[in-house]
């Protein structure tokens, strides 16, 4: 049995409670900005990480709440980290993903991410994975999230 990856990620809440979500590049679905650790990086230096390439967005990681880590997929955990943002504080139109990887269809660099929506708890599942939204349906409710928060 082949050992579990764990991604490191970031559930960004603004003051209405609707969530963070980037666009993945070349596919359908939208994903909290999240990803592996390199060697030795702690899961919240991982995920700090992971939301500057693909946002651009920069915090404090003593602004961060430790969700704890979740089961996501068969060969999947996610470590979750949540924060509240200031109206103003994030402004979606500035954000730039400067991970790239190689495009499916002719090799080329493109950006891992390509797009960022402010997306009510209620409509995650439009825009998400499966799994992404099931996580939010069963395990880690936004709504929750946001009263605690």
């Amino acid at each position: 049995m082949s050992a579990r990856t764990v991604s490191c990620g970031i559930v960004m809440l603004d003051r209405r409670g609707y969530v963070l979500l980037a666009h993945a590049t070349d596919t359908s679905h939208w994903d909290i900005p999240k990803g592996q650790g390199d060697e030795g990086e702690t899961p919240i230096d991982a995920a700090l990480r992971e939301l500057r390439e693909e946002t651009g967005i920069v915090l404090p990681p003593e602004r961060l709440k430790d969700l704890g880590r979740f089961a996501y997929r068969r060969d999947k955990d996610l470590h979750l980290f949540a924060v509240r943002v200031d109206d103003g504080e994030v402004e979606i139109t500035r954000c730039e993903c400067t991970s790239m990887f190689p495009s499916r269809r002719d090799g080329t660099p493109i950006p891992e991410m390509d797009a960022f929506l402010w997306v009510a708890p209620s409509d995650v599942w439009r825009y998400a994975s499966g799994s992404l939204s099931r996580l939010f349906e069963t395990t880690l409710s936004l709504a929750e999230l946001d009263r605690t928060l």
